[in-house]
C-alpha cells in the first residue's frame, strides 16, 4: 500500500519536475524564503550531505512552528533510500506517538518537483558538533551518563519493535536544544562550554533494518563497527550496543577510540583494548587472511603495530585502577588511558 502511494505521487511529481530547478548533483535550488506547498517557508541553512540537504522551515500549518526539512536530491537511488526511511519512521511514530523514546519524530512528508521532502521537530547541535565546537573537551560525566542512559532507551524501544538502527554514532545523536555555558577550565586555561540540558533524540534512519529484511553485509560507520561485520559474520541488535560503547568513550575522551580505516588495525586495537577475539569468531570468518593459527595475523613490530601498541591502552586494567582508587584523590584519570 505505502508503495502503491509513493509510485502515484512519484509519477505525479515527475510531470512537474520539469518546472522545479536542479543543481547539476540533484539538489534542490531554493532561496531563503521560498515557500513549499504553501506550507513551509524556508528561513535557514541547517546542512548538507550525499542524500540532499536539511533547511529550518517555519510550518504555517502548525502555528508558525520551527521544523527541519530534509529535501532529498532528485536522484532515484536517494529517493529509494528516502522511501525506507520514511518507512521506519512511519513505524516508530505508530509505536511511540508520544515521543517517549526519543527517536526524532516525523511530522509530515511530500514529494516536491521529484525531490522526497520530510519534516522533522527541529533539534540542536548534534553531539558530534558540539564536541567539535568545544575544541573536542570530553563531556563531563554527569553529562555522559545521562546520555548514556538516554540512548539506551531509545535503542531497547528500537530492538523491542524489530529494528536495528545500524548507523548510531556522535553525528546521529541531537542535543534537542544545544544551548550552553561558558566556564573558565584553570586547569586548561581556557573557556569550555557546558550544554544547559543534556536532552538528546536519536536521528537518521535511512539505515535502519527490521529483523525480517535482507540484512547488507557491511553496516556501520569505519569507527563504530563491530567485530562481526568486520568478519562478516552476520549482525543483529548488537552491533547497535557495540556503537554505543564507542560513543560513550568518544564523549567520555573527546576521541575517537578506534581511529583506523583498515580493517587488519581495526581487529588489532580491539584485541589491545578489549582482549583476543574469541575463537568461534575466528573459526566462523570466511576472511582467515587477517587469522595465522587461530589468532591475529599482526606484526606488533612494524611501525603500525607500535602505533597500535602505545596508544591502544587494556581498558579492563584502566577500570581496575579507578575501582581500588575511587575513593583516593589518585584515581586515575582521563590522561591515565
Amino acid at each position: 500500500m505505502l508503495k502503491d502511494f509513493f509510485y502515484d505521487r512519484s509519477v505525479q511529481s515527475d510531470r512537474r519536475a520539469q518546472s522545479a530547478e536542479d543543481d547539476e548533483e540533484g539538489h534542490l535550488v531554493y532561496r531563503i524564503g521560498d515557500w513549499l506547498r504553501d506550507r513551509y517557508e524556508i528561513v535557514n541553512n541547517l546542512g548538507e550531505g550525499t542524500f540532499g540537504k536539511v533547511v529550518q522551515c517555519t510550518d504555517h500549518c502548525r502555528d508558525n512552528e520551527p521544523v527541519a526539512l530534509k529535501i532529498i536530491k532528485n536522484v532515484e537511488k536517494y529517493r529509494e533510500a528516502a522511501r525506507l526511511e520514511i518507512n521506519v519512521l512511519e513505524k516508530i511514530n505508530e509505536k511511540d506517538p508520544d515521543n517517549k523514546f526519543l527517536c526524532v519524530q516525523m511530522f509530515d512528508w511530500f514529494d516536491y518537483h521529484g525531490h522526497i521532502c520530510i519534516a522533522f521537530e527541529l533539534l540542536g547541535l548534534s553531539t558530534f558538533d558540539f564536541l567539535k565546537e568545544n575544541n573536542y573537551y570530553p563531556y563531563p560525566l554527569h553529562h555522559v551518563r545521562h546520555m548514556a542512559y538516554q540512548m539506551c532507551h531509545a535503542l531497547k524501544f528500537l530492538h523491542d519493535n524489530k529494528l536495528t538502527h545500524t548507523d548510531l554514532k556522535p553525528e546521529n545523536i541531537l542535543f534537542v536544544n544545544s544551548d550552553f555555558n561558558i566556564t573558565y577550565n584553570p586547569e586548561k586555561k581556557t573557556d569550555e562550554r557546558y550544554v544547559k540540558n543534556t536532552q538528546i533524540r536519536v536521528v537518521d534512519f535511512g539505515s535502519a533494518t527490521f529483523n525480517h529484511e535482507h540484512h547488507s553485509t557491511i553496516v556501520s560507520t569505519r569507527h563504530y563497527r563491530p567485530p562481526e561485520v568486520i568478519l562478516e559474520l552476520g549482525w543483529s541488535h548488537p552491533c547497535d550496543v557495540w556503537s554505543i560503547g564507542c560513543i560513550l568513550f568518544e564523549y567520555y575522551l573527546g576521541y575517537t577510540l578506534f581511529q583506523t580505516h583498515d580493517n587488519r588495525e581495526h581487529l588489532a586495537m580491539m584485541e589491545r583494548i578489549l582482549g583476543p577475539i574469541p575463537s568461534h569468531m575466528i573459526r566462523k570468518t570466511r576472511k582467515q587472511k587477517y587469522f595465522y593459527r587461530g589468532a591475529l595475523d599482526w606484526n606488533e613490530n612494524s611501525s603500525d603495530g607500535r602505533y597500535v601498541r602505545e596508544n591502544c591502552k587494556s581498558l579492563r586494567d584502566f577500570i581496575d585502577r579507578v575501582m581500588q582508587n575511587q575513593d583516593s584523590e589518585t584515581s586515575p584519570t582521563l590522561t591515565d588511558w
